[in-house]
Parts: structure tokens; C-alpha cells; sequence
């Protein structure tokens, strides 16, 4: 079916050459493209160019989708490939209805492109995806873990469109938190405990802090994927203490990340942006830009000339940065380092930050794109478990781990659901939904369809002694039942939904893809027997199944998400 639209759509670039030559000519021809219909019983593809050239042309839109419908029909790959006549609904709609021979192709291509059906040939597009970018204050909760699940199904998608994605952590290794960390761990090291009178007020109350204080006071070495550092067991070493409380937290996000299947490619540290000279070289080259001002001591920007709602400071009366500056000394240097496409996946509470950073890098005047960089924004997520609200982790003191939804479920339970939703859109995580095994379950309903498909495929062995190798040469024109159509159709829609999701930044369209596949497959399975005494029906319908399992596969790859042979 890959080749059959790639035939249409260029058919249609040649009808609307032949109905707009004019628009042609100006370079004002729509592009051509397909959509899915609203509804499946109005065909498979439809076409909208005639209402969008109806305006421009001054011309009745349903007189130029009579036109185009004839112009189209006249195309080889159309007859080839379309049931004729072409029909016109409403307006100016045209629907196409495919033949069984264009859907039954898609087996074919799945079977020669493997675990890569779907994927664009590499390319030179460097994209940057900053995602979950945790503090080391503490232990991921789970507004941690949406970011992750996010970024890395992201960073999975822009693979599958051929491009070169780099994955970084960016954290802040300095400042009033860390400070906070510090402080938090000395108070421990001393006896004191959360609700004594000399516990200071805004320490970290979790037990983890504890297990800081013990550690350090072991004298031990603790090793993170960017840092190791060795406790000198002194009490009042307060600048150890803070080194080693980082190190610590970072291992034990590294390990949190890893029990999530998440990885980075690099690690960047706010702190190294000062010791560069890199926040102080961008303030500079708004400086020259003439975009600052001095007033009340302190120094602004003129974030007002790109679109911001008021102008904001850069520098206090003290003198320290305010937390946007770096920021735009960071992008200054991602900018520097080539990623041409940047996105930052960040909790809805950084939407105030967009303008002003985005304002900063058009005034430095490096060539930075309107814009730039990108952003997912997400918004909270609520646990629910025995029916009701958990708001505290013993371990955190305050908040839900990462690591408490996975022991309380499972990785694959997690990542399905925190990226099941649009990012924007506030989230429930069910605990006991995600322990259900039925088909309330969204990742239980995608993983049994998976399985069920090779349960078949190892009776089709053992009871129909069925050859799996032989799978390659099935006649697909056989497979020609009303679930079978509909089941290859939705197979079909993966390539599109990749680049579409891609460009969306809209991982959870894969969720949404996959539920739909399984329930194309689960209603197929409902309706027609596999093991049947034609045998190369029986060969032909296996092959389709083996077709959707690695569609499957693929789609769960995606979103680091197991796809089990047995449930």
C-alpha cells in the first residue's frame, strides 16, 4: 500500500497540474495530499484540494472536484489502484475507495522492511531533545517520569523520520536548592531529624537524606553517569557534604532512569555555563545589541521589542543572574553546537520562561530562527491508588516517586501511560487500572493482542504444521474478508503516523495508534478462523497477523514498551 499512495499522490500532483494551471504556474497549487476521511464508510482517502482552490480561482468548488475526479480517473495509477467511479460528497469532497489488491500490498511491505517499516532514510537534521533535567535535590517523582517517557518515545520518533537526535540532561549543580540539599544532609549528620526545634525550616524532610548522612559518614564513594566523589566522613565539611549529596542523587536518578529504560547522551551542567564564561558572554552580547537598560540598580532586557508582555531583569541589585539568563546562554550554546531543531520537554509551570528566553536569543543576534527552541510543556499528573489520592512518598517526604509507580505496577505500565494523554492535558495515573488484566487496560489490551498473535503463530506450527519461513510467499489476494480490509488499512496508516507524530511533537499519537491496531486485530481475531483446511488462506491470514505483530512490536519499541510473546 506504501507504493499505491506513493503512485496516487503523485497522480494527483498531475490532475491538479491539469485543473489549475494557472495556480501551477504561480506556484499556488496545494500540495498534494491525502486525508483520512471522517468516516470509514466514506472510503479510504479523501482529497480537499477543490475547496481550497475555490477562492483563488473564483470557481464553484464542486464544479472543480467534478474536473479533478475526471482528470484523476484518467490517471493509470488510479485505475490501478482505485474502485471507479470516483465519488463527490458535500461541497467539494472527493473520495477515494481503494481496491483490496492496494491494502493487501501493505503485508508485503511490512514482511520486506522488518522492524524498520515505517522509517525514513537517515538524514543530516540534528535535533536536541532536553527532557526530564532533574535537580539533584532528590529522588524523580513523577512529573519526572511524564517528562521521560516523553522525551525519550520523542527522541524515538525523530529517529524514525532519519534524523541525528542527541539526548541531554541539563541540571543545576549549584544555587539555593543545592545549598538546601547540603544543609538538609549536615542537619542529619548532626542527630538532627524532621520536628526537632533546631531542624531548619526549609530542609528536605524525605528518608532519603537520611541515607545521604549515613553514607557520607561511612566514608563511601559513590559513582553517577557524569561524577564520582568520595565522602570524607567529616561533619562538618559542609562543601563535601554538598558534593557528595549530589553525587549521590544523581546515582540514584541514573538508576530510576535506567529501571525506565531512559538514557542521555550528555549531561550539562548550569554551573559550567559561569565557570565558561558563557552567561557572561551572552549578557555581553545583548549589551552590544543595545537591547538592555540600566534602572532601580538593576540591569533589563528589552524583551518587550519581541513579543513579551513587559520588559525583565537580567541582573538583580545584588547582583546575581536572574534563572532565564542562563537559560539563554544554554540555547546560545546548543545553537553553537549545531542542533538546528532544539526541544525542551518541561513541566506547564516554565510557560512563563518561553518569551523571555526566546526574546534573549533574537537580541543576542546569532542567527537564532523565530521561534526557536521548541517546547513541550506538560501538565501534573494525580496518583491514584485503592481508590484514592496519594500525594506523599515516605522515601521523598513529600511528593510520589518514579521508582513507587513502578514497583506498584510495572516499567511498561508506566511508560504506556504517562505518555497516553496529549502532554497539555492534566493526568490520572490509575494504579489499580494499570494492574488490571483486561481490556479496561489500554497497555494490557496492546500487549495481549501482541501475544495472541503468537499463540496462533505457534499453533499454526505445531497443529497446522504450518511453515513460518514460507510466511513471504502467501497470496495476499486471498485475504479479502471486511476485517481483514480494515485490519491492513490501519497497518497502512503507520509510516504517516510517524512523520505526523514527529512533526507534532505528538508522541502520544503512537498510544493512540496502538489501541486502535489492536482493536482492528482483536475484532479480526472475533470474526475468522486461522487454522483452516485451505492452506494457503491459512498461510495468507498467518502472514497478515505476523504483519501486525511487528507492527506492533515497533509501535511499543517506540515507546519503550516490552511487546511479550506470552501473557
Amino acid at each position: 500500500m506504501i507504493q499505491a499512495k506513493r503512485d496516487l499522490l503523485s497522480a494527483l500532483g498531475d490532475a491538479l497540474r491539469q485543473v489549475a494551471p494557472e495556480a501551477a504556474a504561480a506556484g499556488t497549487l496545494p500540495a498534494p495530499v491525502f486525508e483520512a476521511p471522517k468516516q470509514a464508510a466514506h472510503g479510504d482517502l479523501a482529497v480537499t484540494a477543490a475547496m481550497q482552490l475555490a477562492k483563488p480561482l473564483k470557481k464553484n468548488p464542486r464544479e472543480l472536484a467534478t474536473a479533478l475526479v475526471a482528470a484523476l480517473e484518467a490517471q493509470p495509477a488510479v485505475q490501478q489502484w482505485v474502485t471507479l467511479p470516483i465519488e463527490i460528497a458535500g461541497p467539494g469532497f472527493i473520495n477515494l475507495r481503494l481496491k483490496p489488491a492496494a491494502k493487501q500490498s501493505v503485508v508485503a511491505d511490512v514482511f520486506q522492511a522488518g522492524d524498520q517499516f515505517g522509517w525514513q532514510p537517515a538524514n543530516a537534521h540534528k535535533v536536541l531533545v532536553e527532557f526530564v533535567s532533574a535537580n539533584p535535590t532528590g529522588p524523580l517523582h513523577v512529573g519526572h517520569g511524564r517528562q521521560g517517557a516523553l522525551g525519550d518515545a520523542l527522541c524515538n520518533l525523530f529517529e524514525t523520520q532519519g534524523q541525528q537526535v542527541t539526548r541531554e540532561f541539563y541540571y543545576n549543580d549549584a544555587g539555593v536548592q543545592i545549598a538546601t540539599l547540603a544543609a538538609s544532609t549536615q542537619a542529619r549528620l548532626k542527630g538532627l531529624q524532621p520536628g526537632d526545634a533546631d531542624w531548619p525550616e526549609s530542609a528536605y524532610n524525605g528518608d532519603y537524606i537520611a541515607d545521604i548522612a549515613a553514607d557520607f559518614l561511612a566514608k563511601k564513594t559513590v559513582k553517577a553517569d557524569d561524577r564520582a566523589f568520595t565522602a570524607s566522613g567529616d561533619v562538618n565539611d559542609l562543601d563535601g557534604i554538598r558534593q557528595f549529596a549530589v553525587a549521590y542523587l544523581r546515582h540514584e536518578q541514573d538508576l530510576d532512569l535506567k529501571a525506565f529504560g531512559v538514557r542521555f547522551d550528555n549531561y550539562y551542567l548550569e554551573s559550567s555555563l559561569y565557570t565558561s564564561g558563557r552567561v557572561e558572554s551572552a549578557v555581553q552580547k545583548l549589551k552590544d545589541a543595545g537591547k538592555t537598560f540600566e534602572e532601580g540598580g538593576a540591569l533589563w532586557l528589552r524583551s518587550t521589542d519581541y513579543g513579551d508582555d513587559k520588559d525583565r531583569v537580567m541582573r538583580k541589585s545584588d547582583g546575581g543572574y536572574t534563572y532565564f539568563v542562563p537559560d539563554v546562554a544554554y540555547h546560545i550554546a546548543k545553537w553553537e553546537r549545531g542542533f538546528g531543531q532544539c526541544v525542551n520537554i518541561q513541566g506547564s509551570d516554565h510557560h512563563g520562561t518561553i518569551a523571555r528566553v526566546r526574546a534573549g536569543l533574537q537580541a543576542a543576534g546569532v542567527g537564532i530562527p523565530q521561534g526557536w527552541p521548541d517546547y513541550v510543556l506538560h501538565k501534573m499528573v494525580t496518583v491514584m491508588k485503592d481508590g484514592e489520592e496519594v500525594k506523599i512518598s515516605k522515601r521523598a517526604g513529600s511528593y510520589v516517586t518514579l521508582r513507587d509507580l513502578i514497583e506498584w505496577t510495572s516499567k511498561d505500565a508506566v511508560r504506556f501511560f504517562l505518555i497516553s494523554r496529549k502532554a497539555d492535558t492534566e493526568f490520572t495515573f490509575d494504579v489499580d487500572l494499570a494492574l488490571k488484566q483486561n481490556d479496561e487496560n489500554p497497555v494490557f489490551y496492546v500487549q495481549y493482542a501482541h501475544a495472541r498473535i503468537h499463540s496462533v503463530r505457534a499453533q499454526y506450527v505445531e497443529k497446522a504444521g504450518g511453515d513460518l519461513g514460507a510466511l513471504a510467499q502467501a497470496k495476499l489476494d486471498l485475504l479479502a474478508a471486511p476485517t481483514e480490509l480494515a485490519l491492513m488499512s490501519k497497518l497502512a496508516e503507520f509510516p504517516d503516523m510517524l512523520t505526523s507524530a514527529a512533526l507534532g511533537l505528538a508522541p502520544h499519537d503512537v498510544a493512540f495508534y496502538l489501541r486502535d491496531l489492536a482493536s482492528a486485530f482483536h475484532s479480526y481475531y472475533a470474526a475468522e478462523r486461522f487454522l483452516v483446511d485451505d492452506v494457503e488462506l491459512g498461510r495468507a491470514r498467518v502472514a497478515l497477523l505476523t504483519a501486525t505483530a511487528q507492527v506492533l512490536r515497533s509501535g511499543l519499541a517506540l515507546l519503550g514498551v516490552s511487546a511479550p510473546e506470552k501473557m
